[in-house]
């Protein structure tokens, strides 16, 4: 393991200590309509800063929480990219689905990664070129080609109405695959495409940190990873379709093409 998965798996796990020791003790606070923060992410996220700050003092940093955009702006072109509490929505009503969620990126491509589900101890890990992990286990996407044999998770927008295109594409796949579900963790989701538990994940609204490390973990565990319309995943603007294989990758495109 390398020293920057070594210091992201370090500073993820701290940040799960911290978020299991702030259960049933945060306040909560609206970022928008329906977007909780609560204390817990905000100290979580010192957590993580602290740790690879220290580790790696030339890195910038990129976090959920606080002013929008770097916090760290050094000129390197290496970015830790942090979620330190990714379904706060779940966290606040007491839903064990909720995770850390660190990646590291090299000039804009994601090379590292940890997401780790503090109530489990689940360490899900990647980087480049090294496979990906859940703890010590190496992981392998599933074999579905079709969405008749596929379980695949969806993220909604914070807010949706009811004519949006959104609902028509969650509607196509919904009647051709074997079912939909929505955790509320993108971040998780991704990690159980890696695990092989889904088969696909796919988004349109999700922000970097989201999605950041559960791309490196799907991609090592033999996964496709794209942004929408076959067009390559920027980070940047971080639209994703995460399958299995490339056949259901084509198949999933097909039915979310409205946006």
């Amino acid at each position: 393991m390398s020293s920057y998965l070594t210091s992201c798996e370090k500073a993820a796990r701290a940040a799960g200590d911290v978020l299991n020791q702030w259960r049933g003790k945060f306040s909560v606070r609206e970022k928008g309509r329906f977007d909780l923060v609560t204390d817990a992410d905000d100290a979580a996220q010192k957590v993580i800063e602290e740790i690879l700050t220290a580790d790696f003092p030339d890195f910038e940093f990129l976090g959920e929480e606080g002013p929008s955009g770097l916090s760290r702006e050094t000129g390197s072109p290496y970015c830790w990219i942090v979620d330190p509490l990714d379904g706060t929505m779940n966290y606040v009503h007491g839903l064990p689905n909720y995770a850390v969620s660190i990646g590291l990126t090299n000039a804009g491509k994601v090379i590292a990664g940890v997401i780790y589900d503090p109530v489990f101890d689940r360490c899900f890990k990647a980087e480049k070129g090294q496979g990906a992990y859940l703890n010590d286990e190496k992981l392998e996407v599933s074999t579905a080609q079709s969405l008749e044999e596929s379980l695949i998770a969806f993220s909604f927008p914070t807010t949706v109405e009811k004519d949006s295109p959104v609902i028509q594409d969650f509607m196509n796949v919904l009647v051709k695959s074997q079912g939909i579900r929505r955790f509320g963790s993108a971040a998780l989701n991704l990690a159980y495409v890696a695990a092989g538990q889904l088969d696909a994940y796919w988004a349109g609204f999700n922000k970097p940190w989201d999605v950041a490390a559960g791309v490196i973990l799907v991609e090592e565990a033999g996964g496709v990873v794209q942004g929408f319309a076959h067009q390559p995943f920027n980070i940047d603007q971080p639209k994703i379709v995460a399958t299995a294989t490339p056949q259901l990758q084509a198949e999933l495109q097909a039915q979310v093409s409205t946006l």
